[in-house]
Order: structure tokens, then sequence, then C-alpha cells
């Protein structure tokens, strides 16, 4: 059956008036809802392995089963890899949607990359992922979302920015960037290939500094503008498509969210500190693989600039938590005190290499966006966790609760996470984009990749680490 069968019956299945003995046995037993091999996108061995691993050695057989399905999400249905040009290619859609985000396509193979050691197919398919993403950033680097087919017209071809064939989205986000770099770091130093890091990509990384460097406004709003004809407010950006105004004070204008939203004041916290990591991470590159030592300085000195900027003015004291981190700020001293269940998030710094997490002020922070005090912090009947206003006030945000376990160092708290993710699949044995927090039943995004491989990192990494705890 496909999985929108599945889901379907698993939902009539949960029904008390059809629970015969078949169908306790059938959830007894985790039905087979994974891909069948012969439709897998891409096999790897590796891959393979550490699911048998984990499956044999967690007691709680759920878990094994839900790593199962999730780990290999993104390979079994989500990439399409090539040889173009005698260089892998790999385009990657984030799942329901046909289109290849920078954020998500980096997030989605992160997870893997260990394992490239083994399974020299699968460090080409991440290569060809570096590849295609130099392509996309030399098309566009304020651009968030792409087609493979770089001659489609999207839906969004109305929007008044600058539009171009082969762009599913325009919004202009940070994190896209710097997810590029992200992974284009971890390629090198896990596994030591320098082949994807030719003249193209150099020239494709010598625009994001400059990008962030003209999103400084300094000297006035900079190219990008962005409007959208929509009911949706967060959809678009107000100041005729410039968004709010900022006092320039080295921080960088982040018009969109991760989760796509418009920001409310520009200088988005958690991406600054994610463009600080990545610019450092760009610096080493420059300097190591291509011997670019001015544009190596270069970055770094923005780098400082940005983390200076933060220091002084990524500030706010919500009543009864002390100092800490908001999620946005403008410059004037304006704060906006929320976090979001996407990533980055405030909660994500130490996922993202940004602060360590005994740092006392991100330990201030993350008690308060793991409180009723974040607006967006969902305590429901059926479960709680981070949320964020994408998709509703009530909806919990998979991605939040697996952030919170992947930067927790308390058995307790990471024993939660895994147990919420546990009781809150629906019966579908994949994640969600979010839930309701009374009803996980009532779910949005039955395929989204990225949840689900970022699932599959958290099972492995307390596999790892602390197996005990899949018991």
């Amino acid at each position: 059956m496909n999985r929108r069968d599945f889901i379907c019956q698993t939902s009539l299945l949960a029904s008390a008036a059809l629970l015969g003995p078949l169908a306790k046995a059938a959830i007894a037993e985790f039905p087979v809802v994974r891909i069948p091999e012969s439709k897998r996108r891409f096999k790897s061995p590796a891959v393979e392995q550490i699911i048998a691993q984990v499956k044999a050695s967690a007691g709680n057989k759920e878990y094994g089963w839900l790593f199962e399905n999730c780990f290999p999400n993104t390979l079994d249905t989500t990439v399409d890899f090539e040889v173009k040009d005698g260089r892998p290619d790999t385009f990657v859609i984030t799942g329901d949607i046909d289109a290849m985000w920078l954020r998500d396509s980096s997030a989605q193979v992160w997870p893997y990359l260990p394992l490239t050691k083994d399974d020299d197919a699968l460090r080409q398919l991440i290569a060809g992922v570096i590849n295609r993403q130099t392509r996309c950033v030399l098309e566009d680097p304020y651009a968030n979302a792409f087609y493979k087919d770089e001659t489609r017209i999207g839906p969004w071809k109305s929007d008044v920015t600058d539009m171009k064939p082969g762009v599913h989205e325009r919004k202009w986000e940070i994190d896209s960037l710097c997810y590029t770099i992200r992974l284009a770091h971890g390629y090198w130093k896990t596994t030591g290939d320098t082949a994807p890091f030719d003249d193209r990509w150099h020239e494709a990384l010598l625009r994001i500094p400059a990008t962030f460097r003209e999103q400084q406004r300094k000297h006035g709003h900079g190219p990008y503008h962005f409007q959208r004809k929509t009911t949706t407010p967060t959809d678009s950006l107000p100041g005729s498509g410039y968004g709010n105004p900022v006092k320039p004070v080295g921080l960088i204008c982040s018009m969109f969210r991760p989760s796509d939203d418009a920001t409310v004041l520009p200088f988005l916290v958690p991406s600054n500190f994610f463009a600080v990591v990545s610019l450092r991470q760009a610096a080493d590159m420059l300097e190591q693989i291509r011997q670019d030592r001015t544009a190596a300085a270069d970055c770094r000195a923005l780098a400082d600039e940005v983390a200076g900027a933060l220091r002084q003015f990524a500030t706010a004291s919500p009543l009864g938590f002390g100092n800490l981190y908001p999620y946005e700020v403008d410059g004037y001293g304006n704060s906006y005190c929320i976090d979001d269940g996407n990533i980055p998030s405030l909660l994500s710094l130490p996922y993202l290499g940004a602060v360590a997490a005994d740092d006392p002020r991100y330990a201030q922070t993350r008690r308060y966006v793991l409180s009723a005090s974040n607006p967006y912090y969902c305590q429901g009947r059926a479960a709680e966790g981070p949320g964020g206003p994408h998709v509703g006030k009530d909806m919990i945000w998979p991605l939040g609760v697996i952030t919170r376990g992947l930067t927790s160092g308390d058995d307790g708290e990471i024993r939660a996470c895994l147990e919420t993710l546990r009781q809150t699949h629906a019966g579908t044995g994949f994640m969600h984009e979010s839930f309701h927090q009374d009803n996980p039943q009532k779910f949005t995004r039955a395929w989204f990749a990225w949840a689900n491989t970022i699932f599959g990192e958290l099972v492995l990494k307390t596999f790892q680490q602390r197996p005990h705890l899949l018991d």
C-alpha cells in the first residue's frame, strides 16, 4: 500500500470499534511502511548496516522500526542523482514539495556524512548536493528554493521581486547560505575530498559574504525586496517589500525565517549566530583549499563584526528570566522574544556550533524558550514541545523536539523527547512537520524528509552515546 493509504488505515485501526485480533497483531508487529526496495531512489550499504545494528540493539522495538523508516527516508524518496559533465549532481526535494531548498537539502544529507567513509557512492551523492548547491547560489544567492529544470516557471512567478526561471521561491533567509557552507565544510572535514571545490564553487562562496554585507544595510536597503499578493501576512514584507526598519549596527538582515515566514524585526538572532560560524568555516576552506587568503581574511573580519554586534545588541530581559538571547532585534533596542520549532532556532545554537551547551546565557535562553512564557511553546494533553507561528499556535514541531534532544546532556530530558516522538507519529511510522498538542492524528506534511532524517540522527546519536535510553 502507499503511504497515504497506510495513514488512512492506521487511523481506522486506532478506532476502538475496529480493534480486532488481526489489527492488534498488525500494530504489535509494526507493519512495513518503508518504500519497497525496488522503488528506492538511492541505496547505501552503510546506511542499511547501521539500520540493522540499531534495530538489533534497541530494547524498545518501536524505536528500531521508526529508525528503519525515518533515517533512510531522504535516500529512499527524495534524491535524484546523476553524473553531469563528469561531475556528480544531486537534486534533493523536501518530500511533498517538488523543489530543492538549500537549507533542507543540506540538513537532509548531513546525518549521512559519517557513513561516507564506508560507502563511496554515498560520498559521491553528497558531493553532488554540494555541486548542485553551487549552481543554485550562482543562479541567485537571495533565493531559498530551486527547481531541477532551470527553465521552469513556478507558481510564485508573480512575486514582486527579481524572480528568475528555475527559482521556486525567492525568500531571503540567511540560513539558506549558511547551510551550504556547513555541508561543504562538514564534507571536507569528513572525507578530505576537495573535488567539489572548483572555480565555480569558489565564485559561489565569494557571493555569500558579499550578500551578507549587502544585507547589513549600511548604505541603504540593498538590492533585495519582496512582496506577494496573499491573504497570509507572513508571506510578504512591509515597507514596500524591504521589511521593517533596522539601525545598521553590523548585524545581517534576514527578511524571512527558516520556516519561510517573514521576520517581524529583521535581525534574526539565531541566523546571525549561524552566519558567524559559517563565515569562519568559509574562511578555513578559502585559505586551506583555495589559498585565497584575502577572501578568508574578509570572511573572518565579517564574522568578528557580526559576533561583536550580537554581544552588544542581541540581548533582552523578559520578566523573570534575566538576560537572554531574543529571537529578533532591530538595532534600535527593540526585541522579539519567542523561539521557533525550525532550525536555526535559539534552542539549536549548540547543535550548530554557535554557543556551548553550558553557556550561562544560552541556559537562561533555553529555560525561557522551553517554558509557557514563550508564546509558541505548546503544552497539551498529548505532548509538549516547541512550535511556531507557521502552522498555528497549538502545533508542536517534531524538529523542535528533536533539537531539544540533540542539545541536551540530561538522560531524562533526552528520554522524554524520544518518548514524545515515539508516541506522536500517529501510527504512520514517520515524523511530520507538526502535530496538534492535543491530538497527534492532526498533523501537517505526511512526507517531510528533513524531520525523518534528523529524527534518525537523534536516534543514532543516542544509540552511540546513551544506548540504554532506547530500552
